[in-house]
């Protein structure tokens, strides 16, 4: 079906004057009136729309670049809309959070991205190495990415191939408030639950980094002539404002432990706390999840404990963390009781019901976020 559009008539001029005819006014019929204008010298009313900062479409894109470094300091964009397109052989850092990113036909780049309230969508990208922390992750049209992923939902990929994920792992100051502003928790992260939209047969169109693999050996850091040489950047794990987790990789015992922490002023600092103290005696971190609980989903998913933690989750989120590695369970109620014991959380009870507890918990919180 075609689309129609009315043009404004082109009119021949002819001789007849077809002017509105002048009305003579009355001064003293109007004598009364009151002026519609400006006339008392007082400034124009101000609304609060006139009041705002106009936005230059230009300082939020990138586009056409080459060989060089490139991109924006914290509070450049404070939850804009981001474009990044037609780079090549650039660094490219974005040390602000965002509403959402598209990179589009970018070739052998290196690329940081804050926060992004929503999604972050790569097309027709190839040889891309970049750190991404988002809500939604896409690509299409892509080949040959590494990506260090923090993704809140399922991260999904579309006719791209050799595309390979790790675990999100970054640092600068300003990136957990970053993280706050854009609505994403530290401890959502399904960066290995990788789904393929336009799956081949006999083919594998995406896998895992290794385990070993360094942030800063595929996206190095700012050089010391750059605008950013003054950020203080780290990708050490230990730093990393989002937990590094084993994921989807093989682990290497098949004891697991669910610990839950209830919301609390501390909640946060002590699941790093436990992260440190599990770390140290050499148990593997393999995912962890923020969710709100209602009364209901504490009876189906803790059964027996549910009773005592009923009143727990009205306070506002849980944070769940699953550890493994052969004897955690027992470590990890060592850890309750040394370094938490006037804290209220949920820990398993042995090993022969703790595999049960954390498939319970954590398909009800991959229900609750609709993955």
């Amino acid at each position: 079906m075609g689309c129609f559009f009315s043009k404004k008539s082109k009119r021949k001029s002819s001789g007849t004057d077809e002017r509105t005819p002048t009305t003579t006014v009355d001064p003293a019929a109007t004598g009364n009136a009151v002026s519609l204008g400006n006339s008392g010298g007082e400034e124009p009313r101000q609304y609060s729309w006139d009041k705002r900062e106009k936005v230059d479409p230009k300082d939020y894109m990138l586009t056409g670049l080459k060989d060089v470094t490139v991109g924006r300091l914290p509070g450049k964009l404070n939850g804009q809309q981001f474009v990044i397109q037609d780079c090549e052989n650039c660094d490219i850092y974005v040390f602000d959070h965002s509403a959402a990113v598209t990179i589009d036909d970018c070739v052998n780049c290196r690329v940081v991205l804050g926060p992004a309230k929503g999604s972050v969508f790569f097309r027709d990208c190839r040889d891309v190495k970049c750190v991404v922390a988002c809500q939604q992750f896409r690509t299409r049209d892509c080949k040959k990415m590494e990506v260090f992923l923090c993704c809140a939902t399922q991260p999904i990929i579309e006719s791209s191939t050799g595309m390979k994920f790790g675990c999100f792992q970054y640092f600068y100051p300003e990136l957990a408030f970053h993280f706050k502003d854009a609505g994403l928790s530290v401890f959502n992260n399904n960066w290995s639950n990788v789904h393929d939209f336009t799956p081949v047969s006999g083919e594998t169109n995406w896998s895992l980094l290794p385990e070993a693999a360094a942030v800063l050996g595929s996206v190095p850091p700012p050089g010391p002539e750059s605008d950013f040489k003054s950020l203080r950047i780290s990708a050490e794990a230990d730093r990393s404002i989002v937990p590094l987790t084993k994921g989807g990789r093989r682990r290497s015992s098949e004891e697991s432990c669910l610990f839950v922490f209830f919301a609390g002023e501390y909640s946060t600092a002590n699941a790093r706390k436990l992260i440190d103290e599990a770390s140290a005696k050499g148990f593997a971190l393999i995912q962890t999840k923020e969710v709100s609980m209602r009364p209901e989903d504490v009876k189906r998913v803790f059964q027996n404990s549910a009773e005592a933690l009923v009143e727990c989750v009205t306070n506002g989120p849980v944070i769940a963390l699953e550890l493994s590695g052969d004897g955690v369970v027992e470590a990890c109620r060592s850890i309750a009781d040394e370094v938490f014991s006037g804290t209220k959380v949920f820990v398993s009870d042995n090993k022969n019901t703790s595999s049960r507890d954390v498939d319970s918990f954590f398909n009800f919180a991959d229900m609750q976020m609709g993955l």
